[in-house]
């Protein structure tokens, strides 16, 4: 019996970015699924549930919901026809008791079809060694579940693009991938920008959150999409360059000491879904 032929995105994966676009035709256009973060959503964070929906997002980033809460979860993206692309777990990496903490929250990915599960590499005052050491088991974990763990850009682990290459190549496993979040690349760094830092990272990202930032140094300033200074068409560029189809998830953090209301929440997110879509092509 013949082989099932590849679908576009395995192409790719097996050919290369390089060649397979060659053969497919440079003007082919990738079509990423586009999620927002719930947490974007600040202080009415049930507001996500009808308004992604009415903006034309079906796509969700939240967080790992505890055992009880799994099917009530379910039934919420059900009703309201969302899928979750993305989950966010949390351990301290330092600790050994990291690996029992993050196994359940694995599961649970896995259990509800959620491909890639966020976390933030924090490792409280152990050294880098320690915190790669559990990253490796965790990898087995997550390999064992067909699972991802993307890994966020804060320090120490992540903090820019030569950091999350350095981590990943000491980790060394195809379970522990690069979440790169634009908008963070400023934010703890001086003189550094997305789309460069983004360059020396691409080939271990397997989720993108795009964020924007203005581009001052620790300054709490993140405004919608398109306001600040981040270099979204160069971001998609060199997603474009290197194949990414993988989750593309919007971050709205807002700024420091600026309080919005739900229905400023609310367009904030819709400018930045509208922004989006209108240098990039998603689903």
């Amino acid at each position: 019996m013949p082989a099932a032929p590849l679908s576009r995105r395995e192409f790719m994966m097996v050919s290369g970015a390089a060649t397979a676009l060659a053969i497919l035709g440079a003007s082919s256009t990738i079509v990423r699924p586009l999620a927002c973060r719930q947490a974007s959503y600040g202080k009415f964070p049930d507001a996500i549930w009808e308004h992604l929906p009415s903006i034309g997002v079906r796509h969700v980033f939240i967080n790992v919901p505890e055992p009880g809460q799994v099917e009530t979860v379910k039934t919420g993206l059900q009703t309201h026809a969302l899928t979750p692309l993305v989950m966010r777990g949390g351990a301290d990496l330092s600790d050994a008791t990291c690996i029992d903490v993050l196994t359940p929250q694995i599961d649970t990915c896995a259990k509800m079809g959620v491909r890639y599960m966020f976390l933030s590499p924090k490792h409280a005052n152990a050294p880098k060694e320690k915190a790669i050491e559990h990253l490796k088991r965790v990898g087995d974990i997550a390999m064992s579940k067909n699972v991802i763990v993307s890994l966020e850009t804060h320090p120490d682990l992540g903090t820019n693009g030569d950091i999350h290459a350095e981590t990943m190549a000491a980790v060394n496993h195809p379970n522990i991938r690069v979440n790169f979040d634009t908008g963070n690349i400023t934010y703890y760094n001086k003189g550094c920008n997305a789309v460069d830092e983004l360059k020396k990272c691409i080939q271990y990202v397997a989720t993108v959150e795009v964020k924007d930032h203005n581009g001052e140094l620790e300054s709490w300033t993140f405004p919608p999409l398109g306001k600040g200074i981040v270099d979204f068409k160069g971001v998609l560029s060199v997603l474009d360059e290197h194949a990414y189809a993988g989750p593309v998830t919007i971050e709205f953090e807002g700024t420091k000491g600026v309080e919005l209301d739900e229905q400023g929440t609310k367009q904030a997110i819709a400018d930045s879904v509208t922004y989006l879509r209108s240098i990039g092509t998603f689903d």
